[in-house]
């Protein structure tokens, strides 16, 4: 988890509050639920390792913020990561895809297109393994009371819904390739970040 929060750093210097409150809400769809005792947790880590650094923002009425800001050894950490093999699970649609995918766009474009060119290639080889693969069920010697034709019913009908599924991903995939490959920004952006006439 200390990566994400090193991409969200990359965006502008945040507080300890702010990215809680990120891993709370859009960090939700990335990552399981995160405690935020661990989030300050790996604060501290991240300082001992020097990603980080930190100033006080005093703050009238209010506890004092610490807004934590990269630093080079950050910058170089999160970059590592971003460019770091990849190597896809059984399971689809996997959260470390996700969050990789998410920050390394644009932080490199190019390891975002082999990352997805990564995945690609992997469920394309799961698809012609298994999409035509015999699925019978063997039933011998069954349980009393098991609903043999309600069993092969529901497992048909999870086969579709997950071939379904995985041809939504791919097709998404291949939609996020083309994007990248294609890339022209269409705006330049001012210091702050602001949209500014081209």
């Amino acid at each position: 988890m200390e990566y994400p929060l090193l991409a969200l750093l990359s965006f502008r210097p945040l507080s300890g509050y702010d990215l809680r409150k990120f891993v709370e809400t859009e960090g939700q769809f990335l990552r399981s639920r995160l405690h935020h005792s661990h989030i300050y947790r790996l604060l501290g880590r991240m300082v001992a390792n020097g990603w980080v650094t930190f100033e006080i923002d005093p703050r009238e009425g209010k506890p004092d913020a610490k807004v934590y800001r990269l630093t080079e050894v950050g910058r170089e950490a999160l970059m590592a990561w971003v460019r770091s093999p990849y190597q896809p699970p059984s399971r689809f649609q996997d959260p470390d895809f996700l969050t990789r995918f998410a920050f390394a766009a644009p932080l490199d474009r190019q390891a975002a297109i082999d990352l997805i060119r990564t995945e690609l290639d992997y469920r394309h080889a799961q698809i012609a393994r298994n999409r035509h693969r015999d699925r019978t069920l063997a039933f011998i010697d069954p349980m009393p009371g098991l609903d043999r034709e309600l069993a092969v019913e529901i497992s048909e009908a999870m086969h579709l819904f997950g071939a379904s599924s995985m041809d939504r991903w791919v097709a998404w995939l291949e939609e996020m390739l083309r994007r990248l490959e294609n890339w022209q920004p269409r705006e330049r952006h001012g210091a702050q970040g602001e949209e500014t006439a081209t």
